[in-house]
């Protein structure tokens, strides 16, 4: 009775650390083909290497000789549905839940033949839990915001102005709205917020609150564009109440590195030309835009090229390679924002057709 009970045991060591094993695989193979960043294909790779190390531990042989795949009689067993997946992301999901099932149940049945690796193991599903979570929080925001091709930068302390220039550019087709306003009190500053993530929904445009996170959060917000000198990215993530974008400003390529390390769903690159908003930053140009964008393909972060940007240079940024620009005064300084916006919306699809 002893012996078949010890075999039970390990056929359901074999069996969940299979299911473990290949899940991890999954989610490795999501986070560096379809997320395209490497630090996180990196943790699930090292996850997956540390359940090996602990389950190598035990006796290989017993493992193996317990196996009886033809004998399972959960071999053939299936639930509806339980292979449709629409997308890399419901595959991934899928895996992970997949894994902390399978981790919980090695930790279980582990403690019989060894409590050092089954505390490894109940180590090993708490990392787990963390990796979703940071590749979801990370990867949700950039897939949503890689869809933008025109993002308008409003700056301005009037909220009738704010508001009426919002629903302009939305209404003319910027995909992403801006709200700049560095000197309203906070309590107007929030009340205008709410009303400009409103427009914003209405018309299909993503709504980015600069600097302040608390707002973006509160006002419910698509995201936070962060300066040099705001919050750490990691700090913002901490105090979003649903997967947030999250974007950073660099203008030269020591800030692009410290911004990768973050893992911001985007980063604004520039100035590229001469700009009244930012007129003491020096000018990055168009070498540093190509630059951003080679360093940015290993890691899955997207990008905004910024600064100066007008109907007459813009096809000078995308021809370097950005799929995504910012405007600003050139929008919403124009007699007609919406049409303003239009003509850019046009020559950028016009540029990224060829």
């Amino acid at each position: 009775m002893a012996a078949m009970m010890d075999r039970a045991v390990y056929r359901i060591i074999d069996a969940n650390f299979n299911r473990a094993r290949e899940a991890l695989r999954v989610m490795e193979e999501y986070c560096r083909f379809a997320v395209n960043n490497g630090t996180l294909s990196g943790r699930a790779k090292q996850l997956r290497h540390e359940l090996c190390a602990a389950i190598g531990q035990l006796e290989q042989g017993k493992l193996l000789a317990g196996r009886d795949t033809l004998g399972d009689v959960g071999v053939g067993q299936q639930v509806e549905n339980q292979l449709q997946r629409a997308t890399a992301a419901e595959a991934f999901t899928a895996g992970a839940r997949r894994l902390t099932e399978a981790l919980r149940a090695l930790a279980e049945m582990a403690q019989a033949e060894s409590k050092p690796v089954a505390a490894a193991i109940e180590r090993l599903r708490y990392q787990a839990y963390t990796l979703e979570k940071d590749v979801v929080l990370f990867a949700q925001p950039v897939e949503k915001f890689n869809r933008v091709r025109l993002y308008v930068i409003v700056t301005s302390d009037l909220p009738t102005k704010i508001l009426s220039l919002a629903s302009r550019c939305a209404a003319g087709g910027a995909d992403c709205i801006q709200l700049r306003a560095k000197d309203m009190p906070d309590e107007r500053l929030f009340a205008v917020a709410v009303e400009f993530v409103d427009i914003c929904r209405d018309f299909g445009a993503l709504s980015i609150i600069n600097d302040r996170v608390d707002i973006a959060c509160a006002a419910g917000a698509d995201g936070v564009h962060l300066g040099q000198g705001d919050l750490p990215v990691e700090q913002a993530r901490r105090l979003q109440l649903s997967p947030l974008i999250i974007g950073k400003s660099t203008h030269d390529q020591n800030e692009l590195e410290r911004a990768v390390d973050s893992l911001p769903s985007y980063v604004s690159l520039g100035p590229a030309f001469p700009t009244t908003t930012k007129p003491k930053i020096e000018i990055a140009g168009l070498d540093y835009i190509q630059h951003g964008l080679e360093r940015l393909a290993e890691t899955g972060v997207s990008h905004v090229a910024i600064g100066g940007i007008t109907h007459e240079n813009v096809e000078q940024v995308l021809r370097a390679g950005a799929q995504r620009v910012a405007v600003g005064a050139d929008v919403t300084e124009a007699p007609n924002p919406g049409d303003a916006c239009r003509r850019l919306k046009d020559k950028i699809a016009e540029s990224l057709a060829e």
